[in-house]
Protein backbone atom coordinates (compact mmCIF):
# COMPACT_ATOMS: atom_id res chain seq x y z
CA UNK A 1 0.00 0.00 0.00
CA UNK A 2 1.28 3.22 -1.16
CA UNK A 3 2.53 6.05 1.61
CA UNK A 4 -0.20 8.74 1.77
CA UNK A 5 1.10 12.42 2.16
CA UNK A 6 -0.86 15.22 4.42
CA UNK A 7 -3.08 17.56 1.85
CA UNK A 8 -0.40 20.44 2.94
CA UNK A 9 2.36 18.93 1.17
CA UNK A 10 0.06 17.53 -1.26
CA UNK A 11 -1.11 21.19 -2.45
CA UNK A 12 2.55 22.43 -2.49
CA UNK A 13 3.88 19.83 -4.51
CA UNK A 14 1.12 20.70 -6.87
CA UNK A 15 2.08 24.21 -6.33
CA UNK A 16 5.95 23.36 -7.69
CA UNK A 17 4.68 21.13 -10.53
CA UNK A 18 3.18 24.40 -11.80
CA UNK A 19 6.57 26.38 -11.44
CA UNK A 20 8.40 23.58 -13.37
CA UNK A 21 10.08 22.30 -10.45
CA UNK A 22 11.66 18.92 -10.90
CA UNK A 23 11.28 16.14 -9.05
CA UNK A 24 15.20 16.10 -7.21
CA UNK A 25 14.57 19.92 -6.75
CA UNK A 26 11.36 18.74 -4.52
CA UNK A 27 12.91 16.47 -3.15
CA UNK A 28 16.04 18.13 -1.79
CA UNK A 29 13.40 21.11 -0.54
CA UNK A 30 10.40 19.15 1.41
CA UNK A 31 12.32 15.64 2.06
CA UNK A 32 9.82 13.15 0.16
CA UNK A 33 10.72 10.34 -1.63
CA UNK A 34 11.29 11.12 -5.47
CA UNK A 35 9.16 7.81 -6.46
CA UNK A 36 6.18 9.45 -4.02
CA UNK A 37 7.07 12.68 -5.99
CA UNK A 38 6.97 11.09 -9.50
CA UNK A 39 3.79 9.44 -8.32
CA UNK A 40 2.04 12.53 -7.48
CA UNK A 41 3.23 14.19 -10.59
CA UNK A 42 0.85 11.76 -12.83
CA UNK A 43 -1.88 12.97 -11.01
CA UNK A 44 -1.17 16.15 -11.53
CA UNK A 45 -0.65 16.02 -15.23
CA UNK A 46 -4.04 13.76 -15.29
CA UNK A 47 -5.77 16.62 -13.99
CA UNK A 48 -3.72 19.09 -16.68
CA UNK A 49 -5.34 17.11 -19.10
CA UNK A 50 -8.86 16.90 -17.92
CA UNK A 51 -8.79 20.77 -17.63
CA UNK A 52 -7.60 20.99 -21.54
CA UNK A 53 -4.06 22.48 -20.72
CA UNK A 54 -1.87 18.56 -21.08
CA UNK A 55 -0.23 19.27 -23.83
CA UNK A 56 1.40 22.77 -22.15
CA UNK A 57 1.98 20.77 -19.17
CA UNK A 58 3.62 18.16 -20.69
CA UNK A 59 5.86 20.47 -22.64
CA UNK A 60 6.74 22.67 -20.13
CA UNK A 61 7.37 19.56 -17.64
CA UNK A 62 9.41 17.62 -19.80
CA UNK A 63 11.34 21.29 -20.63
CA UNK A 64 12.01 21.49 -17.11
CA UNK A 65 13.16 18.52 -16.77
CA UNK A 66 15.51 18.58 -19.64
CA UNK A 67 17.11 21.82 -18.29
CA UNK A 68 17.22 20.21 -14.37
CA UNK A 69 18.79 17.02 -15.63
CA UNK A 70 21.52 19.12 -17.15
CA UNK A 71 21.67 21.58 -14.68
CA UNK A 72 22.22 18.60 -12.10
CA UNK A 73 25.40 16.82 -14.39
CA UNK A 74 27.07 20.39 -14.55
CA UNK A 75 26.73 21.12 -10.71
CA UNK A 76 29.51 20.22 -8.03
CA UNK A 77 28.63 17.65 -6.37
CA UNK A 78 27.94 19.75 -2.89
CA UNK A 79 24.75 21.54 -4.76
CA UNK A 80 22.85 18.19 -4.87
CA UNK A 81 22.56 18.04 -1.05
CA UNK A 82 19.73 18.80 1.05
CA UNK A 83 20.36 22.47 1.91
CA UNK A 84 21.01 23.06 5.71
CA UNK A 85 20.05 26.71 5.53
CA UNK A 86 18.24 28.23 8.51
CA UNK A 87 19.32 25.41 10.93
CA UNK A 88 21.96 26.85 13.36
CA UNK A 89 24.05 23.85 15.44
CA UNK A 90 26.04 24.59 18.67
CA UNK A 91 29.13 22.37 19.84
CA UNK A 92 28.40 22.26 23.80
CA UNK A 93 31.23 20.40 26.09
CA UNK A 94 30.52 17.43 27.18
CA UNK A 95 27.80 16.28 29.88
CA UNK A 96 29.53 15.01 32.93
CA UNK A 97 27.13 13.12 34.01
CA UNK A 98 26.39 11.24 30.64
CA UNK A 99 29.46 11.61 29.01
CA UNK A 100 28.09 12.27 25.96
CA UNK A 101 28.17 16.13 24.37
CA UNK A 102 24.83 17.56 24.20
CA UNK A 103 23.52 19.42 20.51
CA UNK A 104 21.36 22.55 20.78
CA UNK A 105 19.29 23.47 17.61
CA UNK A 106 17.54 26.30 16.64
CA UNK A 107 14.26 25.91 14.89
CA UNK A 108 14.37 26.36 10.34
CA UNK A 109 11.64 28.76 10.81
CA UNK A 110 13.40 31.00 13.65
CA UNK A 111 15.58 32.35 10.57
CA UNK A 112 12.23 33.48 8.29
CA UNK A 113 11.02 35.68 11.48
CA UNK A 114 10.75 38.52 10.03
CA UNK A 115 8.46 37.28 7.34
CA UNK A 116 6.35 34.98 8.77
CA UNK A 117 5.64 37.57 11.81
CA UNK A 118 4.90 39.85 8.60
CA UNK A 119 3.07 37.30 7.21
CA UNK A 120 1.10 36.71 9.87
CA UNK A 121 0.05 40.52 10.75
CA UNK A 122 -1.09 40.23 7.24
CA UNK A 123 -3.43 37.65 8.31
CA UNK A 124 -2.00 34.38 6.52
CA UNK A 125 -2.12 31.11 7.91
CA UNK A 126 0.46 28.43 9.17
CA UNK A 127 -0.38 26.87 5.53
CA UNK A 128 -0.54 29.62 3.32
CA UNK A 129 2.84 31.11 4.89
CA UNK A 130 4.83 27.32 4.40
CA UNK A 131 3.63 27.36 0.89
CA UNK A 132 5.67 30.91 0.15
CA UNK A 133 8.42 29.77 1.95
CA UNK A 134 9.18 27.08 0.45
CA UNK A 135 7.98 28.40 -3.23
CA UNK A 136 10.05 31.69 -2.64
CA UNK A 137 12.43 31.27 0.17
CA UNK A 138 13.61 28.14 -0.79
CA UNK A 139 12.26 26.76 2.67
CA UNK A 140 13.74 23.39 3.21
CA UNK A 141 11.84 22.57 6.67
CA UNK A 142 8.85 20.78 7.37
CA UNK A 143 5.39 22.35 7.98
CA UNK A 144 4.72 21.57 11.72
CA UNK A 145 8.06 23.17 12.22
CA UNK A 146 6.01 26.72 10.45
CA UNK A 147 2.71 25.48 12.73
CA UNK A 148 4.99 25.26 15.84
CA UNK A 149 6.75 29.01 14.92
CA UNK A 150 3.12 30.85 14.17
CA UNK A 151 1.85 29.06 17.44
CA UNK A 152 4.08 30.39 19.21
CA UNK A 153 4.40 34.00 18.43
CA UNK A 154 0.91 34.26 18.54
CA UNK A 155 1.32 33.88 22.03
CA UNK A 156 3.48 36.29 22.15
CA UNK A 157 1.50 39.15 20.50
CA UNK A 158 -2.06 38.83 22.40
CA UNK A 159 -4.99 41.10 21.80
CA UNK A 160 -4.89 44.76 22.98
CA UNK A 161 -7.62 45.95 24.83
CA UNK A 162 -8.07 49.91 25.97
CA UNK A 163 -8.83 50.60 29.68
CA UNK A 164 -11.88 52.62 30.48
CA UNK A 165 -11.59 54.79 33.23
CA UNK A 166 -15.18 54.83 35.00
CA UNK A 167 -16.12 58.00 36.92
CA UNK A 168 -17.77 57.45 40.44
CA UNK A 169 -21.72 56.38 40.34
CA UNK A 170 -21.64 55.58 36.61
CA UNK A 171 -21.56 52.22 36.49
CA UNK A 172 -21.53 48.55 38.36
CA UNK A 173 -20.99 45.36 36.75
CA UNK A 174 -22.97 41.85 37.91
CA UNK A 175 -21.76 38.26 37.18
CA UNK A 176 -22.18 34.72 38.35
CA UNK A 177 -19.21 32.67 39.76
CA UNK A 178 -19.28 29.41 41.92
CA UNK A 179 -18.58 29.53 45.68
CA UNK A 180 -17.39 27.07 47.49
CA UNK A 181 -19.33 23.37 48.41
CA UNK A 182 -21.89 23.47 50.46
CA UNK A 183 -24.42 20.99 52.16
CA UNK A 184 -27.49 20.73 50.94
CA UNK A 185 -30.20 17.55 51.29
CA UNK A 186 -27.36 15.61 52.55
CA UNK A 187 -24.91 16.39 49.83
CA UNK A 188 -22.03 18.60 49.23
CA UNK A 189 -23.21 21.01 45.96
CA UNK A 190 -21.49 24.18 44.74
CA UNK A 191 -24.25 27.05 44.82
CA UNK A 192 -23.53 30.08 42.75
CA UNK A 193 -21.72 32.89 43.70
CA UNK A 194 -23.46 36.47 42.69
CA UNK A 195 -21.14 39.67 42.84
CA UNK A 196 -22.09 43.15 41.81
CA UNK A 197 -18.30 45.75 41.68
CA UNK A 198 -18.63 48.95 41.31
CA UNK A 199 -16.15 49.99 38.63
CA UNK A 200 -14.73 53.02 40.01
CA UNK A 201 -13.64 52.39 43.80
CA UNK A 202 -14.32 48.24 43.00
CA UNK A 203 -16.01 47.99 46.31
CA UNK A 204 -18.28 44.18 45.75
CA UNK A 205 -21.46 42.65 46.76
CA UNK A 206 -20.84 38.59 47.32
CA UNK A 207 -23.49 36.14 47.89
CA UNK A 208 -24.48 32.80 47.27
CA UNK A 209 -27.82 31.64 46.43
CA UNK A 210 -29.03 28.10 44.64
CA UNK A 211 -30.96 29.07 41.67
CA UNK A 212 -29.95 31.88 39.12
CA UNK A 213 -33.71 32.51 37.87
CA UNK A 214 -34.98 35.96 37.29
CA UNK A 215 -36.36 36.28 40.38
CA UNK A 216 -32.91 35.43 42.27
CA UNK A 217 -30.94 37.60 40.23
CA UNK A 218 -33.26 40.57 40.91
CA UNK A 219 -33.43 40.01 44.42
CA UNK A 220 -29.30 39.77 45.02
CA UNK A 221 -29.81 43.31 42.72
CA UNK A 222 -31.63 44.96 45.61
CA UNK A 223 -29.92 43.20 48.51
CA UNK A 224 -26.32 45.18 46.41
CA UNK A 225 -27.96 48.29 46.09
CA UNK A 226 -28.80 48.20 49.76
CA UNK A 227 -25.28 46.96 50.82
CA UNK A 228 -24.08 49.95 48.39
CA UNK A 229 -26.97 52.87 49.59
CA UNK A 230 -27.37 53.32 46.01
CA UNK A 231 -27.36 52.85 42.56
CA UNK A 232 -25.41 53.18 39.27
CA UNK A 233 -26.52 54.91 36.35
CA UNK A 234 -25.56 51.58 34.15
CA UNK A 235 -25.12 48.11 35.36
CA UNK A 236 -23.55 45.77 32.95
CA UNK A 237 -24.38 42.28 33.21
CA UNK A 238 -23.79 38.98 30.75
CA UNK A 239 -26.35 37.26 28.85
CA UNK A 240 -28.05 34.82 30.72
CA UNK A 241 -31.30 34.39 30.71
CA UNK A 242 -32.69 36.13 33.79
CA UNK A 243 -31.41 39.27 31.91
CA UNK A 244 -31.40 38.58 28.40
CA UNK A 245 -34.36 36.42 26.23
CA UNK A 246 -32.39 36.76 23.54
CA UNK A 247 -28.93 37.69 22.73
CA UNK A 248 -27.91 40.00 19.84
CA UNK A 249 -24.80 41.59 18.33
CA UNK A 250 -26.86 45.19 18.31
CA UNK A 251 -30.26 45.11 19.81
CA UNK A 252 -30.76 42.37 22.69
CA UNK A 253 -33.79 41.57 23.82
CA UNK A 254 -34.05 42.36 27.81
CA UNK A 255 -36.37 40.41 30.14
CA UNK A 256 -39.39 42.32 30.95
CA UNK A 257 -38.93 41.47 34.41
CA UNK A 258 -35.33 42.93 34.74
CA UNK A 259 -36.57 45.41 32.58
CA UNK A 260 -38.89 46.92 34.71
CA UNK A 261 -36.73 46.48 37.87
CA UNK A 262 -34.40 48.61 35.94
CA UNK A 263 -37.04 51.42 35.36
CA UNK A 264 -37.80 50.63 39.21
CA UNK A 265 -34.77 51.43 40.44
CA UNK A 266 -33.65 54.02 37.89
CA UNK A 267 -30.64 52.39 35.71
CA UNK A 268 -29.81 51.06 32.56
CA UNK A 269 -29.12 47.67 31.90
CA UNK A 270 -26.41 46.79 29.36
CA UNK A 271 -25.76 43.26 28.14
CA UNK A 272 -22.35 42.19 26.93
CA UNK A 273 -21.49 40.97 23.78
CA UNK A 274 -21.29 37.35 23.25
CA UNK A 275 -18.24 35.19 24.72
CA UNK A 276 -16.51 39.07 25.41
CA UNK A 277 -16.04 38.54 29.28
CA UNK A 278 -12.58 41.20 29.40
CA UNK A 279 -15.82 43.81 28.58
CA UNK A 280 -16.68 43.45 32.26
CA UNK A 281 -13.71 42.41 33.43
CA UNK A 282 -14.12 44.04 37.00
CA UNK A 283 -15.97 41.86 37.96
CA UNK A 284 -14.56 39.13 36.49
CA UNK A 285 -11.61 39.49 38.41
CA UNK A 286 -13.06 40.03 41.28
CA UNK A 287 -15.09 36.66 41.02
CA UNK A 288 -11.91 34.89 40.47
CA UNK A 289 -10.31 37.33 44.21
CA UNK A 290 -13.22 35.90 46.25
CA UNK A 291 -13.04 32.34 44.83
CA UNK A 292 -8.89 32.02 45.49
CA UNK A 293 -10.17 32.89 49.39
CA UNK A 294 -13.03 30.20 49.47
CA UNK A 295 -10.39 27.77 47.86
CA UNK A 296 -10.26 24.37 50.47
CA UNK A 297 -13.38 25.73 52.53
CA UNK A 298 -16.67 23.85 53.22
CA UNK A 299 -19.96 25.12 54.78
CA UNK A 300 -22.99 23.05 56.26
CA UNK A 301 -25.37 25.49 54.96
CA UNK A 302 -25.90 28.11 52.67
CA UNK A 303 -26.43 31.01 55.45
CA UNK A 304 -22.91 30.38 56.95
CA UNK A 305 -21.25 30.37 53.44
CA UNK A 306 -22.62 34.06 53.17
CA UNK A 307 -21.91 35.01 56.78
CA UNK A 308 -18.68 34.10 56.15
CA UNK A 309 -18.86 36.44 52.97
CA UNK A 310 -19.91 39.38 54.81
CA UNK A 311 -17.43 39.04 57.66
CA UNK A 312 -14.39 38.02 55.13
CA UNK A 313 -15.31 41.02 52.79
CA UNK A 314 -15.47 43.77 55.58
CA UNK A 315 -12.01 42.43 57.02
CA UNK A 316 -10.16 41.92 53.95
CA UNK A 317 -11.65 42.85 50.76
CA UNK A 318 -12.83 46.50 51.74
CA UNK A 319 -9.74 47.30 53.42
CA UNK A 320 -7.54 45.58 50.64
CA UNK A 321 -5.20 47.91 48.91
CA UNK A 322 -6.21 47.18 45.25
CA UNK A 323 -3.65 46.08 42.89
CA UNK A 324 -4.70 48.81 39.79
CA UNK A 325 -5.87 51.92 41.65
CA UNK A 326 -3.07 51.87 44.29
CA UNK A 327 -5.66 52.66 46.90
CA UNK A 328 -8.02 51.35 49.18
CA UNK A 329 -11.30 49.99 48.32
CA UNK A 330 -13.35 51.18 51.51
CA UNK A 331 -11.83 54.96 51.09
CA UNK A 332 -12.79 54.86 47.33
CA UNK A 333 -16.03 53.65 47.94
CA UNK A 334 -16.41 56.51 50.65
CA UNK A 335 -15.77 58.86 47.91
CA UNK A 336 -17.87 57.35 45.04
CA UNK A 337 -21.08 56.40 47.04
CA UNK A 338 -22.23 60.64 47.10
CA UNK A 339 -22.49 59.80 43.44
CA UNK A 340 -25.12 56.76 43.24
CA UNK A 341 -28.37 57.30 42.99
CA UNK A 342 -31.04 57.06 45.46
CA UNK A 343 -33.03 53.87 46.08
CA UNK A 344 -36.57 53.82 45.70
CA UNK A 345 -39.31 54.41 48.57
CA UNK A 346 -41.15 51.00 47.81
CA UNK A 347 -39.18 47.33 46.97
CA UNK A 348 -40.11 46.06 43.38
CA UNK A 349 -43.09 44.63 42.93
CA UNK A 350 -41.86 41.29 41.18
CA UNK A 351 -44.08 39.99 38.87
CA UNK A 352 -44.25 36.67 36.66
CA UNK A 353 -45.32 36.75 32.88
CA UNK A 354 -47.82 34.89 30.53
CA UNK A 355 -49.87 34.80 27.58
CA UNK A 356 -53.88 34.87 27.30
CA UNK A 357 -56.30 34.40 24.73
CA UNK A 358 -59.48 36.85 25.36
CA UNK A 359 -62.49 34.99 25.47
CA UNK A 360 -64.89 35.71 22.95
CA UNK A 361 -68.08 35.11 24.70
CA UNK A 362 -67.21 37.47 27.62
CA UNK A 363 -64.12 39.23 26.71
CA UNK A 364 -62.64 38.45 30.12
CA UNK A 365 -58.97 36.61 30.93
CA UNK A 366 -58.42 34.06 33.15
CA UNK A 367 -55.27 34.90 35.47
CA UNK A 368 -54.28 32.63 38.62
CA UNK A 369 -57.59 31.30 38.78
CA UNK A 370 -59.60 34.73 38.62
CA UNK A 371 -61.24 36.65 35.54
CA UNK A 372 -60.17 39.89 34.70
CA UNK A 373 -62.08 42.18 32.12
CA UNK A 374 -60.64 43.20 28.55
CA UNK A 375 -61.61 45.82 26.02
CA UNK A 376 -63.83 43.87 23.76
CA UNK A 377 -62.03 44.91 20.37
CA UNK A 378 -59.17 42.59 21.67
CA UNK A 379 -61.67 39.77 21.63
CA UNK A 380 -59.84 36.33 20.32
CA UNK A 381 -56.42 38.01 20.23
CA UNK A 382 -53.57 36.89 22.10
CA UNK A 383 -52.43 39.59 25.13
CA UNK A 384 -49.43 39.78 27.51
CA UNK A 385 -49.99 39.43 31.01
CA UNK A 386 -47.81 40.31 33.95
CA UNK A 387 -49.41 39.62 37.04
CA UNK A 388 -48.47 39.04 40.81
CA UNK A 389 -50.65 39.16 44.14
CA UNK A 390 -50.60 42.73 44.12
CA UNK A 391 -51.87 43.47 40.51
CA UNK A 392 -52.56 42.34 36.93
CA UNK A 393 -51.28 44.33 33.88
CA UNK A 394 -52.39 43.29 30.20
CA UNK A 395 -50.39 44.34 27.35
CA UNK A 396 -50.81 43.94 23.37
CA UNK A 397 -48.27 44.21 21.08
CA UNK A 398 -46.39 46.38 24.34
CA UNK A 399 -49.11 48.78 24.73
CA UNK A 400 -50.61 48.82 28.12
CA UNK A 401 -54.55 48.21 27.63
CA UNK A 402 -55.55 47.39 31.22
CA UNK A 403 -54.29 47.91 34.75
CA UNK A 404 -56.46 46.27 37.85
CA UNK A 405 -55.55 45.26 41.14
CA UNK A 406 -55.30 40.87 42.18
CA UNK A 407 -58.68 39.47 42.93
CA UNK A 408 -59.28 36.15 45.03
CA UNK A 409 -59.73 33.14 42.83
CA UNK A 410 -62.86 31.90 41.32
CA UNK A 411 -64.05 35.64 41.64
CA UNK A 412 -64.41 38.28 38.47
CA UNK A 413 -63.35 41.61 38.75
CA UNK A 414 -65.77 44.02 39.79
CA UNK A 415 -64.29 46.93 37.74
CA UNK A 416 -66.31 46.37 34.29
CA UNK A 417 -65.97 49.96 33.25
CA UNK A 418 -64.01 48.38 29.99
CA UNK A 419 -67.18 46.45 28.71
CA UNK A 420 -70.28 48.63 27.18
CA UNK A 421 -73.08 49.48 29.84
CA UNK A 422 -75.47 47.08 28.45
CA UNK A 423 -72.81 44.09 28.59
CA UNK A 424 -71.94 44.97 32.51
CA UNK A 425 -74.04 42.04 34.97
CA UNK A 426 -73.85 44.68 37.77
CA UNK A 427 -77.11 45.42 38.91
CA UNK A 428 -76.70 48.81 39.72
CA UNK A 429 -75.08 49.50 36.71
CA UNK A 430 -77.02 47.59 34.35
CA UNK A 431 -80.46 49.20 35.73
CA UNK A 432 -79.44 52.47 35.40
CA UNK A 433 -78.53 51.82 31.70
CA UNK A 434 -82.03 50.34 31.25
CA UNK A 435 -83.69 53.84 33.03
CA UNK A 436 -81.21 55.62 30.77
CA UNK A 437 -82.51 54.17 27.53
CA UNK A 438 -86.59 55.12 28.70
CA UNK A 439 -85.54 58.90 29.39
CA UNK A 440 -84.77 58.91 25.76
CA UNK A 441 -88.30 58.07 25.05
CA UNK A 442 -90.02 60.03 27.33
CA UNK A 443 -90.63 60.89 31.03
CA UNK A 444 -93.95 58.43 31.28
CA UNK A 445 -91.40 55.93 29.63
CA UNK A 446 -89.16 56.34 32.68
CA UNK A 447 -91.39 56.40 35.83
CA UNK A 448 -92.94 53.13 34.21
CA UNK A 449 -89.60 51.55 33.65
CA UNK A 450 -89.22 52.70 37.86
CA UNK A 451 -92.52 52.23 39.54
CA UNK A 452 -91.91 48.52 37.35
CA UNK A 453 -88.48 48.06 38.68
CA UNK A 454 -89.64 48.59 42.54
CA UNK A 455 -92.65 46.70 42.42
CA UNK A 456 -91.28 43.40 40.33
CA UNK A 457 -87.48 44.03 41.05
CA UNK A 458 -85.19 41.87 38.85
CA UNK A 459 -88.06 40.50 36.87
CA UNK A 460 -88.79 43.54 35.73
CA UNK A 461 -85.38 43.86 34.03
CA UNK A 462 -86.46 42.19 30.83
CA UNK A 463 -89.71 44.11 30.59
CA UNK A 464 -87.87 47.17 30.45
CA UNK A 465 -86.24 45.77 28.11
CA UNK A 466 -88.92 45.23 25.73
CA UNK A 467 -90.43 48.98 26.16
CA UNK A 468 -87.25 49.89 25.09
CA UNK A 469 -87.17 47.70 21.92
CA UNK A 470 -90.90 48.97 20.76
CA UNK A 471 -88.96 52.42 19.40
CA UNK A 472 -88.36 50.28 16.52
CA UNK A 473 -92.47 49.87 15.77
CA UNK A 474 -93.71 53.17 17.57
CA UNK A 475 -93.15 56.61 17.79
CA UNK A 476 -92.49 58.27 21.18
CA UNK A 477 -95.42 59.79 21.65
CA UNK A 478 -97.43 56.42 21.59
CA UNK A 479 -95.35 54.72 23.79
CA UNK A 480 -95.41 57.41 26.16
CA UNK A 481 -99.16 57.34 26.42
CA UNK A 482 -99.27 53.63 26.58
CA UNK A 483 -96.92 53.46 29.80
CA UNK A 484 -99.21 56.00 31.18
CA UNK A 485 -102.38 54.55 30.98
CA UNK A 486 -100.56 51.90 32.32
CA UNK A 487 -99.34 53.42 35.21
CA UNK A 488 -102.74 54.61 35.87
CA UNK A 489 -104.13 51.02 35.68
CA UNK A 490 -101.25 50.42 38.22
CA UNK A 491 -100.67 47.36 36.17
CA UNK A 492 -97.16 47.46 35.14
CA UNK A 493 -96.89 44.55 31.99
CA UNK A 494 -95.28 44.54 28.57
CA UNK A 495 -98.30 43.01 27.41
CA UNK A 496 -100.33 45.42 28.73
CA UNK A 497 -97.98 47.92 27.35
CA UNK A 498 -97.88 46.96 24.01
CA UNK A 499 -101.52 46.64 23.50
CA UNK A 500 -102.51 50.16 24.52
CA UNK A 501 -99.55 51.15 22.20
CA UNK A 502 -101.56 49.09 18.94
CA UNK A 503 -105.26 50.55 20.58
CA UNK A 504 -103.61 54.37 20.42
CA UNK A 505 -102.93 53.89 16.81
CA UNK A 506 -105.78 52.67 15.99
CA UNK A 507 -107.93 55.60 18.00
CA UNK A 508 -105.27 58.28 16.07
CA UNK A 509 -106.11 56.30 12.62
CA UNK A 510 -109.69 56.80 13.60
CA UNK A 511 -109.97 60.33 14.26
CA UNK A 512 -107.78 61.63 11.64
CA UNK A 513 -109.72 64.31 10.10
CA UNK A 514 -110.13 63.62 6.48
CA UNK A 515 -111.45 67.03 4.22
CA UNK A 516 -113.89 66.18 1.31
CA UNK A 517 -113.55 68.25 -1.92
CA UNK A 518 -116.68 70.45 -2.45
CA UNK A 519 -115.72 71.78 -6.16
CA UNK A 520 -114.91 69.39 -8.86
CA UNK A 521 -115.13 69.35 -12.91
CA UNK A 522 -117.06 66.06 -12.28
CA UNK A 523 -119.13 67.24 -9.24
CA UNK A 524 -122.79 69.40 -10.29
CA UNK A 525 -123.66 72.59 -8.07
CA UNK A 526 -126.95 71.47 -6.14
CA UNK A 527 -128.79 74.61 -8.33
CA UNK A 528 -127.76 71.95 -11.60
CA UNK A 529 -129.56 69.43 -9.28
CA UNK A 530 -132.59 71.28 -8.28
CA UNK A 531 -132.92 72.54 -11.98
CA UNK A 532 -133.39 69.07 -13.22
CA UNK A 533 -135.82 68.00 -10.67
CA UNK A 534 -138.56 71.05 -11.72
CA UNK A 535 -137.73 70.53 -15.07
CA UNK A 536 -139.31 66.43 -14.73
CA UNK A 537 -142.02 67.70 -12.50
CA UNK A 538 -143.29 70.13 -15.53
CA UNK A 539 -142.80 67.97 -17.93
Amino acid sequence: MANRIKMVHKELMFSLFTQGWSDRKINNSIGLHRKTISRYRKQWLLSQKKKGSSEKGTQSTAFNKKITGNQAQNAPPSQNKVPTEGVVHFEVPTDPQKGTPKKLSKSKAASYHDEINRKLQNGQHAVSIYQDLVSKQDYSGSYDSIKRYVRKLKKKTPDLYARIETPPGEEAQVDFGQGAPTLKNGRYRRPWLFVMTLSNSRKSYQECVWKQDVETFIRCHERAFNYFGGVTRIIKHDNLKSAVLKAHLYEAEINPNYLAFADHYGFIPIPCKVRTPEHKGKVESNIKYVQNALTGKRFSALEEHNSYLRHWNKTWASTRIHGTTKRQVNLMFTEEQPSLKALPAQPFAFFKIGSRKVCSTDSHIEVGGAYYPVPPKFIGRQVQVHYNSRYVKVFYKGELIQHLSAIEKGRFHPDRSCLPANKDWQKERYIQYLFNKCSMIGSSALEWAKQAQAQRQERAYRSIQGIVALKGKYPFSIINAACQRSIEHKSFSYHLVIQLAEAIRIEKLVQKEINFTQENAYIRSPKTYQELINGEKNG
